[in-house]
């Protein structure tokens, strides 16, 4: 499956019978899929069909979704009111041997109100059907373009986060390396600090004094912590090959990686361990924020 971005914006516009429509669909972060549907008046029916088709393609995102429709061929008829041009016959019959009998003008009947509205002309059925028809084709490549768009960017995002994942693996590896991490390393500087000890405080006890030591190396070693996050890297690189809507995912690793990371820090006993815990949370920052633009 793709990955795909929730940052994406298409348009598809056509010409049915004598309508001219469009849609326009735009769509960014959010943590659910909402849909804010605009329709023309007359159209409503259709919003129950548009949720439908762009759920069944996007899973998150704040979308908005627009279509405008206009008459691009405008027909008029003229509907005459039957019952008031029986009432104005009726009236000129009844006044006939008051007023001079003339032939009633167009004009004349035309400025009479009521009589003669001016209206579009009612659709058949079947043509209503296939505008709608052609309408919702029109969303459906709104849709496929729209996705397209958000794979695009989905696909340049999961490089970035790849290459991120790669970085951090490289810390890891360093702060595997580090000499500060060796036995012997560590061997000699608890000596040290137990000959400074002991040396000013004959009173401790020996036998105490090293086991508490021996505690604290334990605490201070953070080979817990590297394992942990070389799963969760390789967990994280897992989840970008397979694809599709990973975003939350990711996003929960994240935090996974920086709770690591801060435990790394905090347990650093050597500048260049501290060093390289910090570039960890630079990059796991960098890394959270391009997986909030993920699907």
């Amino acid at each position: 499956m793709r990955l795909q971005s929730m940052t994406g914006f298409a348009r598809s516009e056509g010409l049915s019978g004598r309508y001219r429509w469009a849609w326009e669909l735009r769509s960014v972060n959010g943590k659910g899929l909402d849909l804010r549907i605009r329709v023309p008046q007359g159209r409503e029916a259709l919003e129950t069909v548009v949720k439908q088709r762009v759920s069944a393609m996007l899973t998150r995102g704040n979308v908005q979704i627009s279509l405008t429709q206009v008459i691009a061929e405008p027909r008029m008829q003229a509907v005459v009111n039957e019952n008031t041009l029986a009432a104005v016959l009726s009236l000129r019959d009844k006044l006939s041997d008051i007023l001079a009998p003339e032939p009633l003008r167009l004009d004349s009947l035309l400025s009479i109100r009521g009589l003669v509205d001016f209206k579009e002309p009612e659709e058949a059925e079947e043509d209503l059907t296939s505008h709608e028809q052609d309408i919702l084709n029109g969303l459906d490549a709104a849709l496929v373009a729209l996705t397209d768009m958000r794979a695009r960017e989905g696909n340049a995002l999961g490089q970035t986060l790849k290459a991120q994942l790669i970085a951090l693996s490289g810390l890891l590896n360093a702060i595997e390396k580090d000499p500060s991490r060796s036995s012997s390393s560590i061997a000699d500087r608890l000596s040290q600090q137990i000959t400074l000890l002991l040396g000013s405080e004959s009173a401790l006890d020996r036998d105490r004094l090293y086991g508490e030591a021996a505690l604290l190396a334990a605490r201070a070693d953070v080979r817990e912590e590297l394992d942990r996050l070389a799963v969760h890297v390789d967990a994280a690189r897992e989840l970008l090959m397979k694809g599709g809507p990973v975003g939350r995912k990711l996003d929960f690793m994240a935090q996974e990686f920086n709770r690591e990371a801060n435990t790394i820090c905090s347990k650093s006993n050597s500048a260049d361990v501290t060093a390289a815990g910090i570039e960890l949370k630079v990059i796991i920052d960098q890394f959270r924020e391009q997986v909030q633009n993920l699907e």
